[in-house]
């Protein structure tokens, strides 16, 4: 365990090391935060008994997406991953005296980490600034902000676990990218990133919350907003669960049946 906790720290100490490109997505997402809050604004002004969340919720969904957008962006699958399976350099990270799949999964969470670290608090402080309608509000209850804070570490966890697997599929096939463009396609769409889940028809919904996209980022966002709570947020957070379980399993096993089946070329 020692030796995968090393390996974090150096890869989070690498990821903190890209400040310059954190401001510049600092300014980015706050930017289309506001564009996507006066879109909302927009809609809701029209017909704002028609919508399935508050204004309130649905500016703190926002706001918390584009603060933690490192976390859960589907597009922070590593390229350099995809290509040393693809060219073979993969066999010198198997010659380190760790486990392959841990090790990809721990380099995953150390770079989604500390991407999120350099740029959620001036996002979130900004948002907190804001009047009115465009600004974030703070969570109802200690209670609530807990229970947003567990679901928040396993959704991304879950997000992790998904993009391990991925990769770990990539070992079977010729070239990754067209493993990796729909993969990123259907995580933006099913996860909320596009379109948070309530504001889908009510049947394709309810099929979309029991896939493992919908136990990454919308169940704690929408937990912190205040649209999900009481049972329906324990329900969420225990598929949480199951998915993480599912997917580490999953990608263990793909990753062995990987690592008895590679054949690398060349000298």
């Amino acid at each position: 365990m020692k030796k995968y906790t090393s390996f974090f720290r150096l890869r989070f100490a690498m990821g903190l090391s890209y400040r310059a490109a954190a401001w510049a997505a600092v300014s980015t997402q706050f930017a289309w935060g506001v564009m996507e809050i006066a879109m909302f604004q927009a809609f809701y002004q029209a017909e704002p008994e028609r919508f399935p969340m508050t204004l309130e919720a649905a500016v703190s969904y926002v706001w918390l997406q584009q603060a933690f957008l490192a976390l859960f962006a589907a597009w922070m699958l590593e390229a350099e991953v995809f290509e040393s399976i693809k060219d073979g350099n993969i066999a010198y990270e198997m010659c380190r005296p760790m486990k392959i799949y841990p090790m990809l999964f721990v380099r995953a969470l150390a770079m989604r980490v500390s991407r999120a670290a350099l740029r959620f608090g001036p996002v979130l402080l900004v948002a907190s600034l804001l009047p009115g309608a465009y600004g974030l509000r703070a969570p109802q209850g200690i209670d609530r902000f807990c229970l947003f804070l567990g679901a928040m570490i396993l959704g991304v966890l879950v997000t992790v676990a998904f993009g391990t697997l991925v990769y770990g599929i990539t070992f079977f096939t010729i070239s990754p990218e067209g493993l990796r463009l729909l993969v990123t396609s259907a995580m933006d769409f099913f996860n909320g990133a596009i379109i948070p889940l309530p504001f889908f028809p009510d049947e394709m919904r309810k099929v979309m919350e029991v896939l493992p996209f919908a136990a990454m980022q919308n169940v704690p966002l929408r937990v912190y907003s205040g649209d999900l709570a009481g049972a329906a947020a324990a329900r969420a957070v225990i598929l949480q669960l199951v998915w993480l379980a599912v997917l580490v399993a999953a990608g263990r096993i793909v990753m062995a049946r990987a690592e008895r089946k590679l054949t690398v070329q060349g000298g």
